[in-house]
């Protein structure tokens, strides 16, 4: 195991993480061959409970029309693409939910934790090309923003081993949950949309995990350095109510839940190392198809009590 893939292991079993301390891990039974995983296994240790209860969700015309503002202010030139194009137009009128206890994984699911899942022969290991790229008609270059993610010989890119895994589809990303909780004997899956903004927000429904202004010190965006992906949980500073790490910021993340305005696609809640304020709060998403890989996605994993 090499220097990179060893700090995973530190930073996801360690015992305290910005100041939080994690509870008693998810019950499960470990199964014959579960050493083929030991990062995955890490990990699902390490999941939090989020508490059954209420919490508030969705957001008021007056927040989303602050959310536009921040974002115009943010953007280089003053753009007000958000507002164009009336991205923050399908969330929810802001209300109180209820949701039954549930687990979900500290951090994004990391290069090297599914780089166990591609080598247990589940998965072809993430990629992209050009022709494919450009096709897509996503807006980064594909030479200067997507390719140092695409993976060579089967292996994550040289030192982003703890960073989130991207370039994969919202089945692969289904995928590795089920595998990883069949690991331990237990049903692992895709958050919803709802336990996602619950885990960010906490139960009072705070704007952003840390609190209700956006800070760039806080996450991993297209407001400060490096523009690129960063190992998971470096930002403990942006952990949310529930200590719950990288609910804005570095990759967006894949839920389960369809989007209700265009059900052919499935939901990515967050924000990712390109995105500036307004995006990233808890009430905000976006819709995306199931086959789509982008180099601005990931996930984390979900389970029921």
């Amino acid at each position: 195991m090499n220097l990179v893939m060893q700090r995973v292991v530190l930073v996801i079993v360690g015992g305290v993480v910005g100041g939080c301390q994690h509870p008693t891990a998810p019950p499960g039974i470990a199964v014959a061959g579960s050493s083929i995983a030991p990062l995955s296994l890490a990990a699902d240790e390490r999941m939090i409970a989020i508490p059954a209860g209420t919490y508030v969700a969705g957001s008021t015309r007056e927040e989303r029309a602050a959310a536009y503002d921040d974002h115009q202010a943010s953007t280089t030139g003053r753009s007000d693409v958000a507002r164009a194009n009336g991205w923050f137009e399908h969330e929810a009128e802001r209300h109180v939910a209820t949701l039954p206890t549930f687990w979900i994984d500290l951090m994004p699911v990391t290069q090297a934790q599914y780089a166990e899942f591609v080598t247990a022969g589940q998965a072809p290991a993430p990629t992209m090309d050009a022709a494919t790229w450009q096709a897509t008609g996503f807006s980064q270059g594909f030479a200067t923003e997507v390719a140092r993610f695409v993976w060579r010989d089967g292996r994550p890119p040289v030192g982003r081993e703890d960073h989130p895994v991207v370039l994969v589809s919202w089945r692969e990303a289904s995928a590795y949950c089920t595998w990883r909780g069949g690991q331990r004997g237990v049903h692992r899956r895709l958050p919803t949309a709802a336990e996602f903004e619950k885990a960010a927000r906490g139960a009072d429904g705070l704007a952003y995990p840390w609190g209700n202004t956006f800070a760039a010190d806080k996450l991993v965006s297209g407001m400060s350095e490096p523009h690129d992906t960063i190992a998971v949980g470096s930002h403990a500073a942006g952990a949310s109510p529930f200590g719950v790490l990288d609910m804005a910021g570095n990759v967006l993340q894949w839920t389960s839940s369809a989007s209700p305005d265009e059900p052919t696609k499935m939901l990515v809640k967050g924000s990712a190392w390109d995105d500036v304020a307004g995006v990233g709060r808890g009430a905000s998403g976006h819709g995306r198809l199931p086959t789509v890989r982008h180099a601005i996605i990931g996930f984390r994993c979900a389970g029921d009590a």
